[in-house]
């Protein structure tokens, strides 16, 4: 049966990653078997939980798979765990797709995870007003989720005592101090990725043993043993994820995927999707990797942070040469984000210095300081292509603070194609259709969640044994 909780927080900073991974790391000091899970669309903390639990962290995001695909996913991985942690996103009550709407999707108890820092007794009215706003209309609870609170950068023990005094009717689990000295680095899309090992042996086992002496990790373990899970029958009734059904090929595809440090932005249910529909998923980097792995039918480049190794991928132009051959022979090419950063004729960092890259794609792309690009986009397909089917729907979401700077040619002139209609996360459409097709090459700045359109994998296979 299914044990777990929501980890969620006042508001973005408050601390929710540092106490989530102190909690797995707890837990793994006790002997249990964790499974991580993030909500909304995130892929740095879900790297981060990996690092910790040594198992892939999951997506729960409604907005981009709806309802049944994220119980589904919740209880398909939870079932050889002894226990799942969900780290929330935001506030636990902001947005209509917020960590409490998925706290009440999976029925899961909630720990609210409130900044002590420069507050006493006012942590007691703060705590009320999460307990009392399930009222709201748009959080159709009949009771608060809300199951326990740690507090997070507290200054003493006498601190501690002043805040949980001010609490009432939730359980006060426990608390960080605030000299803790746990950071991981940051930079313009947050923080460090797991591929970049910013969490080191020594510095997980100091976060273990803080949780373990300050928050009762015993009364949390109890906390998610009290709730079982009135949608557990009915999801083992679905045999989970029933989307991407195993077909008998006489040959499986050979999908190639970039990963390393520059290209590690992936959703780990994608390469399921991918595998369940007859693939075999093979890794290389871009950055290391003198050419694309032989015998490979094609090649898929995600997301990750191009612009800081600009150098090293320019620089290894047999690679580059690899990939380019590769595309222009028509063998089907899937790129998001930093992967079309990839295929452009070159990227310009931030101080402006320009790094050549494939050239697939007649345009250069440019990192700009700023504001992000940033929100949930709702694709239509105009043509079919790798990922799906002239009018297929799907879902994805876009966060980069590069753009696409043209050149004099206008690639509308050129083999250009766009593939994708695109609707904004409020339904409007105010943002350019892309989606650059060369031959099946197919790039795009948005990441696309597989678990969107049941048909997306199978597309994506079908195309590749048909090329």
């Amino acid at each position: 049966m299914a044990q777990g909780l929501v980890i969620a927080g006042t508001h973005s900073g408050c601390g929710k990653t540092t106490i989530t991974l102190g909690l797995l790391a707890a837990l793994k000091k006790k002997g249990l078997k964790v499974q991580s899970f993030k909500a909304g669309p995130d892929f740095i903390d879900s790297g981060l939980h990996r690092i910790i639990t040594g198992r892939p962290s999951r997506n729960l995001d409604i907005r981009m798979c709806g309802e049944d695909y994220v119980r589904d996913c919740f209880y398909k991985h939870s079932m050889d765990a002894d226990i799942s942690i969900v780290e929330g996103v935001m506030g636990m009550y902001d947005g209509e797709f917020s960590t409490a709407n998925l706290a009440g999707q999976l029925n899961l108890p909630v720990i609210l995870v409130v900044d002590a820092y420069g507050m006493a007794e006012s942590a007691g009215a703060v705590v009320k007003g999460f307990m009392e706003f399930t009222h709201s209309p748009i959080h159709p609870f009949t009771h608060s989720p809300l199951k326990g609170v740690i507090f997070n950068r507290v200054a003493s023990e006498s601190h501690y005592l002043r805040l949980k005094e001010s609490v009432r009717d939730v359980a006060v689990m426990g608390y960080l101090p605030r000299d803790l000295n746990f950071e991981i680095s940051h930079r313009h899309l947050g923080l460090t990725v797991a591929e970049e090992n910013p969490l080191t042996d020594k510095n997980i086992q100091r976060l273990a043993n803080a949780m373990l002496e300050h928050v009762d990790v015993d009364a949390i373990i109890t906390l998610t043993g009290e709730l079982v899970n009135r949608l557990i029958g009915e999801s083992e009734k679905r045999h989970f994820l029933p989307h991407s059904p195993v077909h008998p090929f006489t040959h499986s595809p050979r999908i190639a995927v970039a990963y390393d440090k520059a290209f590690c932005f992936y959703y780990e249910d994608n390469f399921d999707l991918l595998k369940d529909a007859g693939a075999e998923i093979i890794t290389f980097s871009p950055l290391s990797d003198s050419e694309i792995p032989d015998g490979v039918d094609a090649v898929y480049i995600g997301g990750g942070y191009p612009e800081l190794y600009t150098e090293g991928l320019s620089k290894n132009k047999a690679m580059l040469d690899s990939i380019k051959g590769l595309a222009d022979s028509g063998r089907p090419v899937y790129a998001e984000c930093g992967g079309l950063m990839y295929l452009s004729q070159g990227i310009y960092d931030f101080d402006g210095n320009l790094f050549k890259m494939a050239g697939i794609f007649p345009f250069e792309t440019q990192m700009k300081r700023g504001r992000p690009h940033l929100g949930y986009r709702d694709i239509t397909i105009k043509d079919d292509c790798i990922i799906g089917k002239k009018g297929d729907k799907l879902r994805g979401h876009e966060f980069h603070y590069s753009e696409i700077k043209p050149l004099a040619i206008s690639y509308q002139l050129s083999a250009i194609t766009n593939c994708y209609a695109l609707n904004n996360d409020k339904g409007g459409a105010d943002i350019q259709d892309e989606g650059y097709r060369f031959r099946n090459t197919l790039a795009s700045y948005i990441h696309v969640h597989f678990g969107s359109n049941p048909d997306i994998a199978n597309n994506f296979i079908n195309f590749t044994r048909e090329y």
